[in-house]
């Protein structure tokens, strides 16, 4: 049995100098982004014919989700196009400020209602006194009306005030994909994993088919539909940006660890940088562990830069060679070179029914991958 923790990572917005490694970091919180990694492990044998070269698992008595193919559900209202009122939002819904479903650099996120239809949402209120500021947040209302896709969390309504912008959206309740990772008391397998990168590909090919970057893609910005099954849905298009291929875009910002070296070196963004940090987030979701995770943050970004990371953690003993290969294709410097959101759809870890039926059976029969049967 394997237990891997991992220490919350603080959500930081940073700006790199194209000239150095320095930059200047706003935090959230002035706890040092750590991860500690502790694991336990015990082996079973069984004598008898047949059995001597196999490795068995201690069986679980951890919580393990629900394994289907169930697709995820749609928003329960359809596709708005939405735009800022400017009347009070307790005219229309009734929000649950002491219920956080979550916060950030923004604000915070409250369980709401709306008055006229008893509907659940979720009220995003975004902290936004200047020009500036606001447009930023109409910026991602102005994205979230062109994005209608189950993987990606659907806009209802919006509000501005003198001091803030509030985004009504979408309630969903099984919390974020990144408190999965750090759960003792789940069993994140393999098949999981297939599914939730699945998902998030989808969401991924979707948005650029319309010509939007996310940006900022990360566990925490992955909500679970619930706490059983493995439906998801990606949040927070704050960062999100229009690509226009004759307009070279270039960012400063977004989180350390999933930065992709472009962003580092302030170097042209487009549609690889997100595979970038999908791959980031599939290595996680293997292994519980961050690919480039330094010391500090000049470290971060140094591994980065020099596109330093492996397989040789014991924790991908057991992960098949497809699911590296995966990773192989995402995690390259030279962006032309990544595969594209269509083009991870179709590999073969996530694609081939055999090797899904395999990994299937050991989480069934508790037995650990083969080497030869990889």
């Amino acid at each position: 049995m394997k237990l891997l923790k991992i220490n919350r990572l603080e959500e930081i917005n940073t700006r790199f100098s194209t000239s150095s490694l320095e930059k200047t970091a706003f935090f959230q919180s002035v706890e040092k982004m750590k991860m500690t990694r502790s694991f336990q492990e015990e082996k079973f044998s069984e004598s008898g014919p047949g059995t001597e070269d196999k490795k068995f698992v201690k069986p679980a008595d951890h919580r393990v989700a629900a394994r289907d193919d169930t697709p995820t559900p749609p928003a329960p209202f359809d596709h708005r196009i939405v735009s800022a009122k400017r009347v009070g939002i307790s005219n229309y819904y009734n929000v649950n400020e002491d219920e956080i479903l979550g916060g950030g650099r923004f604000g915070q996120v409250h369980k709401c209602e709306e008055k006229a239809t008893g509907l659940k949402l979720a009220a995003k209120i975004i902290k936004a006194q200047g020009p500036k500021q606001k447009d930023e947040v109409k910026n991602e209302i102005n994205v979230m009306n062109q994005l209608n896709h189950v993987n990606l969390i659907q806009l209802y309504d919006a509000f501005e005030s003198k001091n803030d912008i509030v985004l009504v959206m979408e309630y969903v309740e099984g919390g974020e994909l990144f408190d999965r990772i750090i759960d003792e008391n789940y069993n994140l397998t393999e098949m999981d994993t297939i599914s939730f990168i699945k998902q998030i590909c989808k969401g991924i090919q979707y948005m650029h088919q319309m010509y939007i970057l996310h940006l900022d893609l990360k566990p925490e910005n992955i909500l679970c539909v619930n706490r059983e099954a493995n439906q998801i849905k990606i949040i927070d298009f704050g960062l999100a940006r229009r690509y226009k291929p004759r307009e070279k875009l270039r960012v400063n910002f977004g989180t350390p660890e999933f930065l992709a070296p472009e962003v580092v070196n302030y170097e042209f963004v487009s549609f690889p940088t997100d595979m970038w940090s999908l791959g980031v987030i599939a290595y996680m979701l293997l292994t519980g562990l961050s690919p480039f995770l330094g010391d500090d943050d000049n470290e971060t970004l140094n591994n980065i830069l020099a596109c330093n990371w492996d397989f040789e953690d014991e924790e991908f003993r057991d992960v098949s060679d497809e699911a590296k290969d995966f990773i192989s294709k995402l995690l390259i410097k030279e962006k032309c070179w990544r595969l594209s959101a269509t083009a991870a759809l179709k590999h073969p870890w996530l694609t081939d029914h055999k090797l899904h039926f395999r990994l299937q059976a050991f989480v069934r029969y508790n037995l650990t991958p083969l080497v030869g049967l990889q």
